[in-house]
């Protein structure tokens, strides 16, 4: 991946055009790597679940992403064969780009942490991705009430073999611990390091802090206490979830709202926010996707916004490439306010918790007095990832 200093003059990167592409590339500054504002997610390869495609095909598509200019990927210990997968790509690749690997260290289970253990956890990662060294390493912890994830990530912090270390689904309250103990984070995946602000239309901040986290016109929550944070701490958050697993595109505009107990299930909002989507859309000449991503970019504490892609079953990179060189204007900012002004968004919040916390256990499902949360227990999955939403309840009265 181009580092600054190196492969890339920070004062060229205002606006990087790829050739036959009318929109130039935005790019952030993570510690000293140039990241596109569009990273693309891996964890389709997680499941066949979500199509089948011969290898072949795969590293093709990984090829035509990379020439488009999506140069940057996050992927997970747990997202099936998507790191070896995506280490066959780069050792294959013979063009002039280089690429960002995003990958996660997730902690389910209870541990007993230690140096040795946390070592050799990088080393599975770097076995796995065939390197000598991680560009960004993610890491979850999902039982706060063992405080060891501090000394964990103090202990990632020391290993020379990762480049830049970043959260993943941490919430504000322990964002803001591990940062006043001095570990320093890239980004929390909310998907955070501390920023200088580059003044460059095209390439904006260098993350010092990042956290990844779910983030969409539906799920606002990062917009209240993790905002805040960010403000106070210049952190840049990486986001996924924006499209609602693919509701948020034009199929759903006149149709009816999916089942959200079916094996199809997708979140859900009122249609006028499709519809709203997609009058802005036609505005801009891009899609409803495009809008939807947009709106989340557009805030100044994201870094970037993660794309899932199903290598090899369905490809988007034309859409995705429309995304970048605009923004939305004071009159479609108004638009969407005006239905989403309309939703129980702060409910989501108080009732849900902050971002991460469903993640964390059922508890809140069982026990909440709020009437449009469903009582039924989420079901357990292998790595203790919870599944079902509420989501569809917050879209506005019914």
């Amino acid at each position: 991946m181009a580092t600054i200093g190196s492969e890339i003059d920070v004062s060229a990167v205002k606006m990087w055009p790829l050739e036959g592409n009318a929109r130039a590339i935005e790019y952030f500054q993570l510690e000293s790597f140039v990241v596109p504002r569009l990273m693309i997610g891996l964890w389709q390869l997680s499941s066949p679940a979500w199509g089948f495609a011969s290898k072949s095909k795969m590293l093709s598509q990984f090829q035509k992403h990379v020439d488009s200019g999506f140069t940057a990927y996050d992927m997970a210990d747990h997202y099936g064969d998507a790191e070896i997968i995506f280490a066959q790509f780069r050792s294959s690749y013979s063009g002039p780009k280089s690429t960002f690997c995003a990958t996660k260290y997730c902690v389910f289970e209870p541990i007993r942490v230690t140096e040795d253990g946390m070592r050799n956890a990088v080393s599975q990662r770097l076995a796995n991705i065939q390197s000598d060294k991680i560009d960004l390493l993610q890491f979850h912890w999902q039982d706060y009430s063992n405080s060891q994830y501090v000394r964990a990530l103090q202990l990632l912090q020391d290993d020379e073999r990762v480049a830049a270390l970043g959260l993943c689904n941490f919430d504000t309250k322990r964002m803001e611990e591990v940062i006043s103990v001095g570990v320093k984070v890239a980004t929390n995946q909310v998907q955070t390091r501390y920023l200088n602000i580059i003044r460059s239309p095209m390439l904006t901040v260098n993350a010092k802090f990042i956290n990844l986290l779910q983030f969409s016109l539906i799920d606002a929550r990062p917009t209240y206490a993790m905002a805040k944070a960010c403000e106070r701490h210049h952190i840049k958050l990486l986001t996924y979830g924006t499209l609602c697993g693919g509701f948020l595109s034009e199929k759903w505009i006149a149709k009816d709202e999916p089942d959200p107990f079916s094996t199809g299930m997708t979140p859900s909002l009122r249609k006028t926010l499709l519809r709203t989507l997609s009058a802005i859309g036609r505005k801009h000449d891009v899609s409803v996707s495009a809008v939807a991503i947009r709106w989340v970019l557009d805030f100044s504490y994201v870094g970037a916004v993660i794309v899932g892609v199903r290598m090899g079953v369905s490809e988007h990179t034309e859409d995705n490439l429309a995304v970048y060189g605009w923004r939305l204007d004071a009159e479609d900012t108004k638009m969407l306010e005006e239905v989403l002004c309309q939703s129980r968004r702060g409910d989501m919040f108080s009732d849900m918790g902050d971002c991460g916390a469903e993640y964390r256990g059922p508890i809140l499902y069982e026990h909440s007095e709020n009437p449009h949360l469903s009582k039924t227990k989420p079901q357990v999955k292998g790595n203790n990832e919870y599944t079902g939403t509420t989501t569809r309840n917050y879209a506005g009265k019914n």
